[in-house]
C-alpha cells in the first residue's frame, strides 16, 4: 500500500455469509502504544510480547529507533533499550503519521529532563485537545513553552503533585502516570481514566519497578521511584477486536468463538447484544456469539468513558442496528464528529436520521452492496461489517484507516467463512 500516491489497498465483500468457527485475538493495539513508550523510562532492555502487527505501532517503533533506541522485531515480540537515547525531539512527520507519538511526553521528560515535539493538530473523529496533557506536566513542575506549532518541555526532576482532570482522558492519565514515576514525593491522579489499558500500563510499570496504587479507579496514586529497570510483558487481549467480531457473529447470523479474552473487559458491550437477541456465553477467556434471526432494536445506546459503552465499537454497533427489526437510537458522548460513517452506510441502504450527537436508526430488512470510504479506523470496521450482511458486492476503499486497528481483517474474517478480498 502506498499512501498518498497511486495505490491504495481496497477491501471487496460478498455479503451473504455466516461467520463461524473460532479466532484468538491479539494484544490491543491501545495498550501496546503506551507500553512501547514507556519502555523509555527503563534502564536495560525491555521485551514486549504479542504486540499486534499495525501501521500504529510501525510509526511507534520508527519514532523510538529516531530518538537513538535499540529496537529489535522478532514476529509479535519488539525489545526496545534506550540506552543509548541521542535525542529528545519527535520528528514533526511522524507526529502527523499518529497522534499516539503524544504518549513520549511523559516518559521522555522524566527519564531525560527535556522533550520537544509538535501539536498533534485535528482528528478526523473530532477535537481531541492536549491540553490535560500540558496542565498535568506544568501540575509536576515542568517548564512548558508554546510557540509555533510546537511544544518544549524542560525540567530537572519532576514533583509529584495533585493532579485534577477535567475530563477522564486515556491518554492524559497515561501520559501523566509515566511522567510521575519517576518524579520526586507522591502524585496522585483525580478523575483519572478508568480504562482496562490504564490497568495494563500501571502492571507494565510496576513490574519495572514503580509504585502505583488504584489503576482503574478515578484516583490513582504513584510514589516516585529513582529508577526503574527493564522487564517483559504482554499487553491486554484488544477488547475492540474482539467486540468487533462479536458483533460480526451478529449481523452475519452467525456462530463466532474469540479465544484469550477477557470478557469483564466487554460488559456493556455484551449487554447491548444480548438485548439484540444475540446468545452470549462466556467462560474464563472465551465469548461466545450465536445468533440465528434478524436481531431486536434497542432503546438507547450511550457511549461513554469505561465502564460505560467503548465509543470505538458506536460505528460498528450502527452496522448491526442498521438491520434490526426496529428503531434504535444512538447518542455519542465522547467525539461529536463520530457519525461519519453515517452517509456511507447509507449508500448501503441504511435508513439513519441524525440531529446532532443523536443518530436514530430504523432497521431494515437488508443492506446492499456499495462503494464506500472509510473515513477513519472504526467506521471502516462498520463499513466492512455492513457489507458482510449485504446483499451483492461492497468495496470499501482507504482501507489504511482500517490497518491501523485490525491486523489483516481479510485474513481473520476469511478464516472465519466471510468471502473477502484485499485489491
Amino acid at each position: 500500500m502506498t499512501l498518498g500516491g497511486d495505490i491504495v489497498d481496497r477491501l471487496e465483500i460478498v455479503g451473504g455469509n455466516r461467520l463461524t468457527g473460532s479466532v484468538r485475538v491479539n494484544g490491543a493495539k491501545n495498550a501496546a502504544l503506551p507500553i512501547l513508550a514507556a519502555c523509555t523510562l527503563a534502564h536495560g532492555e525491555c521485551v514486549i510480547d504479542d504486540v499486534p502487527n499495525l501501521q500504529d505501532i510501525e510509526v511507534m517503533i520508527g519514532i523510538l529507533r529516531s530518538l537513538g533506541m535499540v529496537v529489535a522485531v522478532d514476529n509479535r515480540t519488539v525489545t526496545i533499550n534506550a540506552t543509548g537515547v541521542t535525542g529528545v525531539e519527535i520528528p514533526d512527520e511522524m507526529m502527523r503519521k499518529m497522534r499516539s507519538s503524544i504518549f513520549l511526553m511523559g516518559p521522555l521528560l522524566s527519564r531525560f529532563g527535556e522533550v520537544k515535539i509538535s501539536k498533534p493538530g485535528g482528528c478526523s473523529i473530532g477535537v481531541r485537545p492536549i491540553d490535560l496533557h500540558v496542565k498535568g506536566l506544568k501540575a509536576l513542575g515542568a517548564e512548558i513553552v508554546e510557540s509555533h506549532g510546537h511544544i518544549h518541555c524542560k525540567a530537572t526532576r519532576l514533583t509529584g503533585a495533585e493532579v485534577y482532570l477535567d475530563l477522564p482522558s486515556v491518554g492524559a492519565t497515561e501520559n501523566i502516570m509515566m511522567a510521575a514515576v519517576l518524579a520526586k514525593g507522591t502524585t496522585t491522579i483525580s478523575n483519572a481514566a478508568r480504562e482496562p489499558e490504564i490497568t495494563d500500563l500501571a502492571n507494565f510499570l510496576k513490574a519495572m519497578g514503580a509504585r502505583i496504587f488504584g489503576a482503574g479507579e478515578d484516583a490513582i496514586v504513584i510514589e516516585g521511584v529513582d529508577r526503574l529497570s527493564a522487564a517483559m510483558y504482554s499487553p491486554i487481549p484488544d477488547r475492540i477486536v474482539v467486540g468487533s467480531l462479536l458483533i460480526g457473529a451478529a449481523i452475519t447470523r452467525g456462530d463466532v468463538v474469540v479465544k484469550g479474552v477477557i470478557p469483564s473487559h466487554l460488559t456493556a458491550v455484551l449487554n447491548k447484544l444480548r438485548e439484540t437477541g444475540v446468545e452470549i456465553e462466556t467462560g474464563h477467556d472465551i465469548i461466545r456469539a450465536r445468533m440465528e434471526r434478524r436481531p431486536n432494536s434497542i432503546d438507547r445506546l450511550h457511549t461513554a468513558y469505561y465502564p460505560g459503552f467503548p465509543t470505538d465499537l458506536q460505528a460498528p454497533f450502527m452496522s448491526l442496528l442498521s438491520v434490526c427489526n426496529g428503531t434504535s437510537i444512538i447518542s455519542e458522548t465522547v467525539f461529536e464528529e463520530r457519525f461519519k460513517h453515517v452517509s456511507e452506510l447509507q449508500r448501503m441502504g441504511a435508513f439513519i436520521k441524525v440531529d446532532l450527537r443523536t443518530a436514530f436508526v430504523r432497521g431494515v430488512a437488508e443492506l446492499s452492496g456499495a462503494t464506500v470510504e472509510a473515513t477513519d479506523l472504526r467506521a471502516g470496521a462498520a463499513l466492512v461489517l455492513a457489507g458482510l450482511a449485504a446483499c451483492g458486492r461492497t468495496v470499501v476503499e482507504q482501507v489504511y484507516h482500517i490497518d491501523r486497528g485490525y491486523e489483516s481483517i481479510e485474513s481473520v474474517l476469511g478464516d472465519l467463512g466471510a468471502q473477502i478480498v484485499r485489491l
